[in-house]
């Protein structure tokens, strides 16, 4: 069964953040103001083909997911900017508190190392809470102490919730999702084709085509 193509955007194309710049920040900028809900996993200038994907931590989907991101982050390099989006699933209770967590290894300069070790212990994660995103940020060398207050004190949940309204505004109802060109696919149901889908857009993308 090939990927599940959603369709276009509900009311949305997409498209540059008009109030930034040439788009929204760089990884390096996490913060250009309260309620920043975009987080590069590249620092490089932003390009023609953007995709962004929704994910949550605790979805073993989201893990398989990851062999199709670093095979176009490979093929492409710095021509495809790859956004990570929070869009946590309320049947997994620490979804919320591993995408603050994310957001805090981010700001420690470790986001996207942070999300694949995560990923890799979502069944754990499941099972042993904030013990495994506590023990993972230690295993990456950051500051544990400094996440454990980042969850008590709540600093990055505007992001996170943020982040979750717009997927749902959108028509995100299941990770992973991605959107590219305005174009909405649901890897919940299936992943299998959905890689080749995204580089035949990405493709036309970067050769300058409008075409389908």
């Amino acid at each position: 069964m090939e990927g599940h193509d959603a369709g276009p955007l509900p009311g949305k194309t997409q498209g540059p953040d008009p109030g930034v710049p040439g788009g929204r920040p760089s990884l390096g900028a996490i913060r250009r103001a309260e309620g920043a809900t975009l987080h590069r996993m590249s620092d490089a200038p932003r390009r023609r083909a953007v995709l962004e994907v929704w994910c949550e931590l605790q979805c073993p989907d989201c893990r398989t997911a990851l062999d199709d991101i670093r095979a176009l982050r490979e093929r492409y390099g710095d021509a495809l900017t790859i956004d990570l989006r929070h869009f946590p699933l309320e049947k997994h209770r620490m979804a919320t508190p591993a995408a603050q967590a994310a957001e805090e290894a981010l700001a420690q300069g470790q986001g996207w190392p942070y999300v694949e070790a995560v990923l890799s212990r979502a069944e754990e994660l499941g099972e042993r809470g904030e013990k495994v995103l506590l023990e993972v940020a230690e295993e990456l060398g950051l500051d544990a102490a400094e996440v454990d207050t980042a969850l008590i004190d709540g600093r990055h949940f505007l992001i996170v919730d943020a982040d979750l309204a717009e997927g749902k505004a959108i028509g995100v109802t299941g990770t992973p999702t991605y959107v590219i060109d305005g174009v909405r696919l649901d890897g919940g149901r299936s992943q299998e084709g959905l890689r080749e889908r995204v580089e035949r857009i990405v493709d036309r993308l970067l050769a300058g085509g409008d075409g389908g």
